[in-house]
């Protein structure tokens, strides 16, 4: 399960409208068949394991992150069907998947052609590698990572807005690589009109993987000189994908954080600034919260986030828990989960 959870990870905000899966077959010991949910959704990590594995599928067990779906589609076959047909005999699943078109349906099928089935495998660990493809089907939205870089006095940059840089190479390389397992990325206007960031992604071998661009303003156009740059879109309901935007570079427009809920992926990544960070925590759109901290200190800055609501200091507490710790080169980061 492991492995299969770590070949589910390669597809992390690559696969929408489908969860990033894994899987492992393995016979005698042996592993005969790998598979990850393919960029677009398909093909899933079911069939492009069997496909692998072939004639030596039959009499062998399949290790899968999620329940195999059950219901047809036309981009495919039901994975579940496919299983059966394979001759596998014993499916671990680790966990059961929420979308009401199978929700227990694969298991079932399966266990009436005969498969044993084994379910609850690492779960927890299997919901989180996939939590936006879980927050999308359970809160109908996409699952919000915001990122801030600080000072160790929380400032975001100097009282004249000079923001570059806070944060040394080690700490911006490991954004980059953030960045790269989303599928959209999300500033403030004034972020936009102070910095006109790239936010693309500039890793060796993961630059096709920059996220669509979106940008938080209620005004209805971008300033003359950006939109000499960039094809600025208001919107995207003629498409209804991301595509455009991904292809073209372009950048969608919300008025408030709640039309994130409009975004066709899984994953969001807010960048800010510090409204609206406010706003989103204002919101309680947080899932995922990215600490990077500079050993640095600023004084007379810029705050990291404005007035996020708060009335009562015991509303604070119990939102958080630490998921992750370490040290980027002199910097710190750490990674917080929102308890919901």
């Amino acid at each position: 399960m492991g492995a299969a959870l770590a070949l589910g990870a390669r597809g992390q905000g690559r696969t929408a409208p489908n969860p990033n899966v894994g899987c492992v077959i393995v016979k005698d010991g042996r592993v005969i068949g790998r598979g990850w949910t393919q960029p677009g959704g398909r093909p899933h990590a079911e069939a492009m394991a069997l496909e692998q594995a072939g004639a030596e599928s039959r009499g062998a067990t399949l290790y899968v992150t999620l329940e195999p779906c059950a219901h047809r589609s036309p981009r495919g076959p039901a994975c579940s069907d496919l299983i059966v047909a394979a001759g596998v005999a014993r499916v671990v699943a680790a966990a059961e998947d929420p979308d009401p078109r199978t929700a227990g349906s694969g298991f079932a099928r399966l266990r009436d052609a005969g498969v044993e089935v084994v379910s609850g495998v690492r779960e927890a660990e299997a919901v989180a590698s996939y939590a936006g493809f879980i927050t999308r089907q359970r809160l109908g939205r996409p699952f919000v990572t915001l990122k801030l870089a600080t000072s160790l006095d929380g400032r975001i940059a100097l009282a004249d807005g000079s923001s570059r840089w806070i944060t040394g190479d080690a700490a911006r390389a490991h954004v980059h690589l953030e960045r790269s397992r989303r599928e959209a990325i999300l500033v403030g206007r004034g972020t936009w009109d102070a910095d006109a960031p790239r936010l693309d992604v500039r890793l060796e071998g993961l630059e096709e993987r920059g996220p669509v661009r979106v940008v938080l303003s209620s005004k209805p156009s971008m300033p003359s000189e950006v939109e000499a740059r960039t094809s600025f879109r208001a919107g995207y309901e003629d498409s209804g994908s991301l595509d455009f935007a991904r292809d073209g570079r372009d950048w969608i427009r919300l008025e408030n954080p709640d039309q994130i809920t409009t975004l066709p992926c899984d994953y969001l990544f807010v960048e800010g600034g510090a409204e609206t960070a406010a706003a989103f925590l204002r919101a309680d759109l947080v899932d995922r919260l990215l600490l990077y901290r500079a050993a640095i200190l600023i004084g007379a800055g810029k705050s990291a986030i404005g007035d996020i609501g708060l009335s009562d200091l015991s509303d604070a507490h119990g939102r958080w828990t630490l998921a992750d710790a370490r040290m980027l080169g002199s910097d710190r980061f750490e990674s917080y989960l929102r308890q919901r």
